[in-house]
């Protein structure tokens, strides 16, 4: 445990690519081979729930460190953090007890959800009892779930190729899929090859860069392929042994999310895969993301919703044909191959092949690219004709142009401190636009889109002008205006504005501006007229 603690924290100390995958890579080349599955498995999102309440664990920090619950409360909203606060408070221990490793912990805490409440705390304060006070943090961490630490998956196959001498490639495809940290080891998992296969498998999803300057640079317009950049959700169409799978590009298998799909299993030839996007879908056109929106977090897919949210996969690549990997091949080629695929399938109206849009020069593209809202979709994406299908986030072969984002200028009314090495500043913000009555409404909350520079500005202001407190959220005095962006605007009884907007985020300070200068709840509903 001291050594994933240490490599925590140290992680959490820096911002620097290259050190991160160097700290990562050390800790895979010198970890116990369990350790190193545990590690790999909350790097890539595979966490056990252990079912602690978070607020029973308030209680027991508190009582553990003899501090009534008002001052654990206060520290709780100054630190911004429970799992930090936690380990803040509780009286440091000196004890001689075995050091466990990660596993250790791991096996220790698999029993929680079969405790009662009291046979928890006494499992938990005995941990606690065992740990410094930099292993209770991370022990936290592991606990209760928050475990953001700003290392993404692709460093993380960078660095165990690196320490393991392999393609990063082939690493990426043998840890996506169904495995268990606790039921496969690492060695199992990374080194032998076809081992621990299963038909379910995806490949690694391969991520397009934005355009980078104009359009025109990428040379000879005849060498592209050009196709809406559909807003749905990515996902691979798996058929193998005569079983249908659906994964996210978010390593979630979520088959069962999509019974309308199902359909795919009579229709695909055995050993296919299929890359694309599964959209909301009526009337021949793909509907807006808030459609789909809908029905996602839903448990219970009702006949009603499956009605009103309707939906369909739209291909756009095929990776496996006859149970062979042809991400190799050319894109023209696998493009040849998918729509041969079409040509030949029964028609469905829940399946569909991405269309090559077609255009003469770049000035063309550019024209047609304007017009991409109208068509529900986010823009283009740009496939070179002789690029293979790679795996992660690579440049060159695939470009995404996205529509400039929507946007409106809008007051900070809330603000709130942000985690790791954000910790102490406010980072996470609220925004609010001025309705009939001249009374500023929330509509959004972004955290991104600032530098650092500004972030301690506003930090500043935010930590001089706060009017009240309500836990860990301040009211700020509502003088900042800053232009604030986003993908896409639906209604929503949720919301108070009667409005949701979709990935928003800071697209500038406005300091020209003044507070009465901001937008109106009028203006967002006017431009959610305009894209509905």
């Amino acid at each position: 445990m001291k050594a994933f603690a240490a490599l925590f924290l140290d992680l959490d100390r820096t911002n620097k690519t290259n050190e991160k995958v160097e700290l990562l890579k050390q800790y895979f080349s010198s970890a116990p081979d369990k350790d190193k599955i545990w590690a790999l498995a909350l790097f890539t999102g595979r966490r056990p729930s252990f079912k602690v309440n978070s607020t029973q664990m308030q209680q027991w920090a508190a009582g553990e460190a003899q501090i009534p619950d008002w001052l654990f409360r206060e520290s709780y909203n100054s630190v911004g953090d429970l799992g930090e606060t936690i380990s803040l408070v509780l009286p440091p221990h000196n004890n001689t007890l075995t050091e466990k490793s990660l596993s250790d912990w791991f096996d220790y805490l698999r029993v929680l959800p079969s405790l009662t409440d009291e046979e928890k705390k006494i499992k938990i304060l005995e941990a606690w009892q065992q740990l410094t006070q930099h292993e209770i943090f991370v022990f936290n961490k592991l606990l209760m779930g928050s475990f953001r630490i700003g290392v993404s998956q692709t460093l993380v196959i960078r660095a165990i190729g690196e320490a393991t001498k392999m393609e990063p490639a082939i690493i990426a495809h043998r840890i996506m899929g169904n495995w268990k940290p606790a039921e496969i080891s690492f060695d199992e998992l990374i080194f032998k090859e076809g081992e621990n296969d299963n038909d379910s498998r995806p490949y690694p999803f391969y991520l397009a860069y934005s355009v980078e300057g104009d359009i025109s640079g990428l040379g000879d317009p005849a060498a592209w392929y050009a196709e809406w950049k559909w807003d749905g959700i990515r996902s691979q169409i798996i058929f193998r042994n005569n079983e249908l799978y659906i994964w996210t590009r978010g390593e979630e298998l979520a088959t069962d999310k999509f019974p309308e799909l199902h359909i795919l299993k009579n229709l695909l030839a055995d050993g296919t895969v299929l890359d694309g996007e599964i959209v909301s879908f009526r009337d021949g056109k793909p509907l807006p993301f808030n459609m789909l929106q809908t029905r996602i977090s839903r448990k219970n897919l009702t006949k009603k919703i499956l009605q009103d949210a309707p939906l369909a996969f739209i291909a756009y690549d095929i990776l496996e044909a006859g149970g062979i990997d042809i991400r190799p091949l050319p894109q023209q080629q696998r493009r040849e191959n998918l729509e041969q695929l079409f040509n030949t399938m029964q028609a469905t109206p829940v399946a569909h092949l991405s269309p090559l849009l077609v255009f003469a020069g770049w000035e063309d593209l550019k024209t047609l690219h304007t017009q991409s809202r109208e068509h529900a979709a986010e823009g283009f994406m740009l496939k070179n004709k002789t690029g293979a299908y790679q795996a992660g986030r690579k440049k060159g072969e695939w470009w995404k142009w996205k529509v400039n984002p929507l946007s409106i200028d809008a007051v900070l009314i809330y603000a709130q401190k942000g985690h790791g090495r954000r910790t102490e500043l406010y980072t996470d913000y609220t925004f609010a636009v001025w309705d009939a009555d001249n009374t500023l409404i929330p509509f959004a909350k972004a955290y991104s889109g600032l530098t650092d520079k500004e972030i301690t500005e506003v930090d500043r202001f935010i930590k001089q002008h706060t009017i009240e407190k309500f836990g860990p959220v301040r009211t700020v005095k509502p003088e900042l205006v800053f232009e604030i962006g986003f993908e896409g605007i639906n209604k929503s009884a949720r919301h108070k504005s009667g409005i949701a907007v979709r990935f928003p985020r800071i697209l500038s300070w406005r300091k020209d501006k003044k507070p009465t200068e901001a937008d109106t709840l009028e203006n967002l509903k006017n431009i959610l007229e305009l894209y509905k």
